[in-house]
């Protein structure tokens, strides 16, 4: 006897599904590890270059005669690596971001990926627009104003991990800040709110980002400006998307709507909510079918009488067409017979007399 075939445990196959997830997951992190390793190898022999690049808003306002310093030993060392490291990472971020949509994709809907991947895409961009503008037009104004406002007899040396400490922070200050918009359109796009109520909020929102700019950026008035009208400006420009999306999808839906009214007891299949169809796929209506044959059928019987009795005088027996509410009771007649299987009420009666007899027969017998 033939032994039987070995029965996979219970739950077998979601611990398989969870494992490849799994096994997907620590491939991509290790091509994320391993980008990251290229960049910063390629970056390292110019990471003294790419520092001095860096201190470079910082160096140009220096008094004469001032330069940095490095208090720790091996400050000279680390701080430069630690800036390449940092600055892999950032230039990677299309290949992590590629990475991570090629794991979460196929789990999306296509109108889901047809919206994440315009934003992500944005994101990156604002996020290096960010940092731009504080590295071009930041840094040259508040490290003027720093070291103009020094004391007499200070001597102005800024330690190098330090201001490697300080720029950081300035440049995640304002890429961040640059993400006003795609948080908008997110936010109105998830119905949480709406752009005329965010529009209501204004007043709240300026207040807002004033604070932001304070907490995030050094205790000086220019920085924080120069930190808070970006976003305020940003936050105009995610409202005036958000409403123009809004309006496109107002009328996307009002053509959905009109096609729809084409269309009765209209079903949803899973392939078109996955595909993010607009419009149902028809199924037919039996009774909405044979009122438009009974109509038909009617209509034709009409002209073929009127024209059999053209010369004919009018009577009883001209044909005159059925009304509404006479449609209405032919067509539940027509619903009552297909429920008992289109028997007609005389074959019930005959049906009825047969068993009538032969109960009187076997009555006769006994």
């Amino acid at each position: 006897m033939s032994p039987k075939p070995e029965q996979p445990a219970p739950g077998a196959q979601g611990e398989g599904t969870l494992l490849s997830h799994l096994f997907e997951l620590r491939n991509r992190l290790l091509r994320m590890v391993l980008a990251i390793l290229v960049v910063f190898l390629a970056l390292f022999p110019f990471a003294n270059q790419i520092y001095t690049a860096l201190a470079d808003p910082l160096m140009v306002h220096l008094p004469e005669g001032s330069s940095m310093i490095a208090i720790e030993v091996a400050a000279p060392f680390l701080i430069p690596f630690k800036l390449v490291l940092l600055l892999a990472v950032v230039l990677t971020i299309p290949y992590l971001l590629y990475q991570l949509w090629g794991f979460v994709a196929p789990g999306l809907y296509k109108h889901e990926k047809r919206l994440a991947a315009p934003l992500v895409i944005s994101s990156t961009l604002l996020f290096y627009t960010g940092m731009a503008f504080a590295y071009f037009v930041v840094f040259p104004l508040i490290f003027a104003f720093f070291t103009s406002t020094a004391p007499e007899g200070v001597a102005v040396m800024t330690d190098i991990a330090r201001y490697l400490d300080f720029v950081i922070m300035l440049f995640l200050a304002f890429g961040i800040a640059f993400e006003m918009p795609i948080a908008t359109i997110l936010l109105v796009s998830l119905g949480v709110t709406t752009p005329q109520k965010l529009a209501q909020k204004r007043p709240y929102v300026i207040i807002g980002v004033f604070v932001i700019g304070m907490v995030l950026t050094p205790p000086d008035i220019i920085s924080q400006t120069l930190l808070a009208l970006p976003m305020w400006l940003l936050f105009e420009i995610g409202l005036l998307l958000s409403r123009i999306m809004q309006r496109r999808r107002a009328r996307e839906a009002a053509e959905a709507g009109e096609s729809e009214a084409q269309y009765d007891d209209a079903e949803w299949s899973q392939e078109d909510i996955d595909e993010g169809v607009s419009r149902p796929k028809p199924r037919p209506n039996p009774l909405r079918e044979r009122h438009a044959a009974a109509k038909a059928a009617t209509a034709a019987s009409a002209a073929g009488s009127g024209t059999a009795k053209s010369d004919s005088a009018t009577g009883d027996d001209e044909y005159r067409p059925l009304s509404d509410a006479e449609m209405d009771a032919e067509l539940d007649r027509l619903a009552d017979e297909e429920a008992r299987g289109w028997q007609a009420p005389e074959d019930d009666k005959k049906d009825e007399g047969e068993k009538k007899d032969s109960d009187q027969d076997k009555g006769g017998k006994a």
